[in-house]
């Protein structure tokens, strides 16, 4: 899977042979489509994917190109889970959080059980690697949150302000957070 922040140009990258194989760093080529979704958005409404796929000209295997602001098999948008990790990280409990989303108390219950101990770290460790790689400054500005959470969330927004002002693009934060996470803002990353 790979996460694509300007969905837009999918159509045109693949065409022209610019995206390559994250296994074999061979040429994307268009394939087919994935299954059509729901996915459900802050304001409550719903929009349907169908997200592309690609097939490496070299190794043969296919990916499917998410849109950003979507989460891997999720069916709330990546600006609704970060909604609840930011208020988690404020101090709600699920209850308030699943109440002020209009989600189920359930849902929101599985997605804090899923952002804890060492992917929290991991997050965070995400979150530095990549606003040092777009500007060093920002770390500096960093200040320690009470909680694990509070700082995995800090750190990534440290990396979405060091994009910005790298790139001069204002690009929205949960979906740039989903692509410098590569979709596992809730997903831990497999041991190898």
């Amino acid at each position: 899977m790979i996460m694509v922040l300007d969905y837009d140009r999918v159509e045109a990258d693949l065409a022209s042979a610019t995206l390559s194989c994250p296994h074999c760093a061979g040429v994307l080529r268009p394939w087919s489509w994935s299954t059509a979704r729901r996915v459900r958005q802050l304001d409550g409404s719903n929009v349907a994917v169908r997200p592309r796929r690609a097939r490496c000209t070299g190794c043969r295997r296919t990916q499917v190109l998410l849109p950003a602001a979507c989460l891997p098999r999720l069916a709330d948008a990546a600006e609704v889970v970060g909604a609840a990790l930011a208020a988690k990280a404020a101090g709600s409990g699920h209850r308030s959080i699943a109440t002020q989303l209009g989600r189920p108390v359930s849902t929101v219950r599985r997605w804090l059980r899923r952002a804890r101990n060492e992917h929290l770290n991991w997050l965070r460790n995400v979150g530095l690697h990549h606003a040092r790689r777009f500007d060093p400054d920002v770390i500096a500005n960093l200040v320690p949150q009470p909680t694990a959470l509070g700082d995995a969330l800090h750190a990534l927004a440290a990396a979405v302000h060091a994009y910005r002002r790298r790139f001069e693009r204002q690009t929205e934060p949960w979906p740039l957070i989903t692509v410098l996470v590569r979709g596992r803002l809730l997903t831990p990353v497999p041991a190898d």
